[in-house]
């Protein structure tokens, strides 16, 4: 028998730790996790900061953002959430998170390289930036996110233009560690073309 109540205390740890860590705060972002042998998921409620999520607004709805129990509002993102989940079953935990310097790699529109060992080791394949000029991802950009699991099965997250971070994982809470260590990255990679630039610039006699 599946404890729902369980994997709610799971999906709130992992937004705590979000909020904590600084890499969603404010009333955005999203969250979700599978329920196992269903075609359903518990999903975070619209509005509402990760700090406030309780018991009471996670809602369940089928993988169309459909609510079928709680009170309140599906998170606008539910259609995107429910895509993932259909088309990779090995993912049972989603983290969506504004978080800042993964909002700014991907305003650059390319792909946040492996630009440590810890990522390279860790995951072994680029993490994804997808152009979608959208405030929701919407059925219409639904083949650019089969596209990217098509090619990389086991990709643990992508990253959306102006937008943020949408990470993976076999539960919530490693999709939460996925989130931060795609946040982390980002941060790295932005002070090593720092980095680069001044290197060069120096060495130019400038």
């Amino acid at each position: 028998m599946v404890d729902i109540s369980k994997i709610k205390d799971e999906m709130l740890i992992a937004a705590e730790r979000a909020y904590t860590r600084g890499i969603q705060t404010g009333n955005g972002g999203n969250f979700s996790a599978r329920i196992p042998n269903e075609d359903l998921m518990l999903v975070k409620a619209s509005g509402g900061s990760f700090i406030d999520a309780s018991h009471e607004n996670l809602l369940i709805t089928d993988f169309n953002g459909v609510l079928v129990e709680g009170k309140g509002k599906p998170t606008r993102e539910a259609l995107l959430h429910g895509l993932i989940y259909k088309i990779a079953p090995h993912v049972n935990g989603i983290m969506h998170c504004h978080s800042p310097w993964s909002i700014g790699w991907a305003s650059t529109r390319r792909n946040l390289e492996n630009v440590t060992h810890h990522l390279q080791l860790k995951f072994g394949c680029p993490i994804v930036t997808l152009d979608i000029d959208a405030a929701v991802v919407s059925a219409d950009h639904f083949p650019k996110i089969e596209a990217i699991f098509e090619k990389y099965p086991t990709l643990p997250a992508f990253l959306l233009v102006d937008h943020g971070v949408v990470a993976v994982g076999k539960n919530i809470i490693d999709a939460e560690y996925n989130a931060e260590l795609i946040e982390e990255t980002a941060q790295v990679a932005f002070l090593k073309e720092i980095a680069a630039s001044f290197c060069q610039t120096k060495n130019s006699g400038l």
